[in-house]
């Protein structure tokens, strides 16, 4: 049995871990996994083959960009980026992600409010597809053929289906296509140079954060508590921002009703700091398994403007179904918050809440994609005439459908 981070469980016939391109499989069923940090389901088989890149594992920092292999891990390139002054922009949670399951999800993560995600990123990129070609794309290399204009939601990051424009660059159809279209072998990423002063600190507020906090400048990171998440993480106050801002200005953070605030400037301190971030979802884990459940969690985005309207719903809603058993937090400055509930019969809230976001011009996924676990929710962003156009193209470039069996559509 194999699962993924989610729990999502799946089979595979056989395990390939190709060493070059040489080796590649092609003519069966292939499902690609990198870290095995996904949460949708999107790395892990239904049968036939399951190939790991975890050999691609080139690994070159230059000035300005890094040039990388699938299967290297996101933490290393960070390390590698950063003793050489730079750093690599999208800050996904969960870094022992490989890149080239960031590039199929087209991930993002607590720095996306002020650098975006994946996609805005990649220069280049090295793909076999299921003809047994291997080609380079490069940043502004469109593609060859006609696609209609599909709507696009009105918030600050997306990665839910393929986000067909006419003469779109391949870059962009690949990155976010959740190992569908092709086989991500190489990328050359940009970096920037690290900053040379930063104020990261986490701010608790007796009630909820004063909403002006976007317009403070040189922000790069806005992330949410709720009240439940600093139980669980044994922390004061009723919610909680996690904030990193380049050159520093502590004048314009607005502490009203802080009741306290940890503040730090050196690495040590970040380090501590996304420490306390990434052991919530730990914690909720545990707490589930406690109960004997399964956790359900939510990747929704809206448009800025409606963040309180969406964070009032969630935490109206979780009350009335699941009191006291659910957490909200994540990317406030992106209006993405997650919902993670401790009760695997909470699915039809998640889903009445993907209608929500929707409805204000939201996405239904903002940074995990939606895999085998979540598929069903496409066709609640898009129309049936929409999603024939994206099924048109993966059956261009994969005729036999051969790649993810089962990620986001149902059947060849």
């Amino acid at each position: 049995m194999i699962t993924d981070a989610s729990g999502f469980e799946g089979w595979a016939e056989s395990t390939v871990a190709p060493r070059s391109e040489a080796e590649l499989p092609f003519g069966e069923p292939i499902t690609l996994v990198g870290g095995n940090t996904g949460v949708t389901g999107g790395g892990v088989p239904q049968g036939g083959l399951l190939v790991s890149l975890r050999h691609f594992d080139k690994l070159e920092i230059h000035d300005g960009y890094a040039s990388v292999g699938a299967g290297v891990l996101l933490k290393d390139l960070q390390a590698a980026a950063l003793r050489t002054g730079q750093f690599y922009p999208p800050d996904p949670t969960e870094n022992w992600a490989s890149v080239g399951g960031t590039i199929a999800t087209n991930a993002s993560g607590s720095r996306s409010f002020k650098y975006g995600a994946t996609r805005r990123w990649i220069r280049s990129l090295r793909v076999a597809t299921m003809d047994g070609q291997v080609r380079t794309f490069h940043r502004g290399d469109r593609i060859d053929f006609d696609v209609p204009s599909l709507p696009v939601p009105r918030t600050t990051k997306t990665t839910a289906g393929y986000p067909l424009q006419p003469g779109m660059d391949w870059i962009d159809l690949f990155a976010g296509s959740e190992g569908t279209l092709g086989i991500v072998l190489e990328a050359e990423l940009t970096l920037l140079p690290e900053p040379k002063e930063l104020l990261t600190g986490v701010v608790f507020f007796s009630g909820e954060p004063p909403e002006d906090w976007r317009g403070i400048p040189g922000l790069r990171m806005l992330e949410y508590f709720d009240a439940n998440s600093l139980r669980l993480l044994n922390a004061p106050g009723n919610s909680a921002l996690l904030v990193e801002q380049e050159n520093p200005d502590l004048d314009a953070w607005d502490l009203d009703g802080a009741v306290d605030s940890w503040f730090g400037t050196e690495a040590a301190d970040r380090e501590r700091f996304r420490k306390f971030r990434h052991s919530l979802p730990e914690r909720v884990n545990e707490e589930v398994r406690r109960l004997g459940q399964r956790k359900v969690g939510s990747d929704f985005a809206v448009p800025t403007e409606r963040n309180l309207d969406m964070l009032r719903i969630y935490r109206e809603r979780c009350e009335q179904e699941f009191p006291g058993r659910y957490v909200i937090f994540g990317h406030y400055g992106d209006a993405h918050l997650h919902v993670n509930l401790f009760d695997q019969s909470g699915q039809a809230l998640l889903t009445e809440f993907a209608q929500v976001a929707v409805g204000m011009g939201g996405t239904v996924s903002a940074e995990h994609g939606l895999g085998k676990r979540k598929r069903e929710l496409l066709a609640l962003q898009f129309n049936p005439t929409e999603i024939k156009a994206m099924r048109d193209v993966k059956s261009r470039l994969d005729p036999a459908w051969l790649l993810g069996r089962g990620t986001l559509f149902e059947g060849a």
